[in-house]
């Protein structure tokens, strides 16, 4: 399985009233090795755990492969996890045949709001809404695993 995705930062906040759903996340990393990272998240009430591969050097794609388990075993496994936790909310909000996830981050990483659009291919044309700002796809320091070891407010 491949994901393929695009990042952006966000300029504001006036994705809040366009989103059709919303929820919190807190997610930990068994390992977070960029060649590898394995992620435990419980969001609302489901839990997964989430193995992911090396970007690829545009950083668009890269292997994903993803469970559901319990939330009891995501908690216990949470206890396992490399120090730092990623606590946000997530924003789900359309845009043309794409969905947007808005990620508003708390804690160590409060004030950083990043934007994600999955695509089914490469150069799918993504209609790209008015509040988001600089795209960052592909610099590691966006990336979750990596905000966990430098954290946005050491920036």
């Amino acid at each position: 399985m491949v994901e393929i995705e695009r990042k952006f930062l966000v300029k504001n906040n006036s994705y809040q009233q366009e989103a059709y759903k919303s929820f919190k996340i807190k997610q930990g990393y068994l390992n977070s090795h960029p060649e590898r990272t394995t992620r435990v998240r419980v969001k609302d009430n489901q839990a997964y755990i989430t193995v992911k591969g090396k970007s690829s050097e545009d950083g668009l794609m890269r292997f994903e492969w993803e469970k559901e388990i319990n939330v009891s075993d995501a908690e216990a496994l949470l206890n396992l996890c490399e120090p730092g936790k990623i606590e946000k909310t997530r924003f789900l909000v359309k845009s043309g045949s794409h969905t947007f996830e808005i990620d508003e981050f708390y804690g160590d990483n409060q004030g950083l709001v990043i934007a994600e659009v999955e695509m089914t291919e490469k150069n799918d044309e993504v209609l790209l809404p008015n509040w988001l700002h600089k795209e960052v796809t592909g610099d590691a320091k966006y990336y979750n695993s990596s905000l966990i070891n430098l954290p946005y407010k050491d920036w």
